[in-house]
């Protein structure tokens, strides 16, 4: 089976990752908006135009499943991706809140949301977790950390200090969604930052874990990936190269 990810930049590359050290599919056509990331400070409509133009790249592959790893695609464009998809198209919202009600049992617990500031602002992981029974929920947005990772600034004074400028307030959470696909090269500053305490729910294990729950089986093949960019695709390939 062939699996199409896709995102708005370079994010999406930690799905991909997920997808080849847990094989569910033989090939990967991975596809980056990079000419136009980021998604997060974007309108709605806007955001939603880009994802139909996305099934538009992908229908020239034959793919079998589409993956959109990007959250904030993920909020305001996959309904209507899947009208005009004539395949299943997954998103990353549904699968990371299902990792972490399988993962935190307490509905008491502190659940703190990151994200762009459009993923943050559809309001999704809030209210799909509130109609989960949880109470205690925290969401703040967190979008200058996506051109830090997009600049490979994957630990040091600069992450640090504005995990400081965005966490300070913050009391200690039992978990922490992710919801960024580029926050999962963060992660350890993260966990360091409050001292490895809270769960994290990362979009690539979730999906993963997810699309096993849905029955798609592991394969034994090494999964092989192809990556497209909208802009600069060498440099996309060159980053694929360090975080994959």
């Amino acid at each position: 089976m062939r699996v199409g990810v896709f995102d708005s930049g370079a994010g999406g590359l930690t799905v991909a990752k997920s997808l080849l050290e847990n094989p569910l599919f033989e090939e990967i056509v991975y596809y980056g908006d990079t000419a136009r990331v980021p998604y997060g400070p974007k309108d709605s409509n806007t955001i939603i135009r880009y994802g139909l133009e996305a099934i538009e790249f992908f229908n020239n592959f034959d793919i079998d499943v589409l993956i959109t790893a990007c959250n904030t695609v993920s909020a305001y464009a996959l309904n209507d991706m899947r009208q005009k998809a004539k395949y299943p198209v997954y998103g990353v919202i549904e699968p990371g809140i299902w990792a972490l009600a399988n993962k935190i049992k307490r509905q008491d617990a502190n659940i703190l949301i990151i994200g762009t500031r459009a993923t943050i602002n559809s309001g999704e992981y809030q209210k799909n977790l509130q109609n989960l029974g949880f109470k205690n929920l925290t969401s703040i947005q967190t979008g200058m950390l996506v051109p830090i990772v997009e600049e490979g600034i994957l630990e040091g004074p600069v992450l640090d200090e504005m995990l400081n400028h965005y966490f300070n307030s913050i009391k200690t959470p039992d978990a922490i969604i992710l919801g960024c696909t580029h926050f999962p090269l963060i992660s350890k500053a993260i966990k360091n930052y409050f001292n490895s305490r809270p769960v994290l729910i990362h979009s690539g294990e979730a999906i993963v874990e997810y699309l096993l729950h849905k029955g798609y089986k592991k394969t034994d093949k090494k999964p092989e990936i192809t990556i497209y960019a909208s802009d600069n695709v060498e440099g996309l390939r060159n980053i694929s190269k360090k975080w994959l």
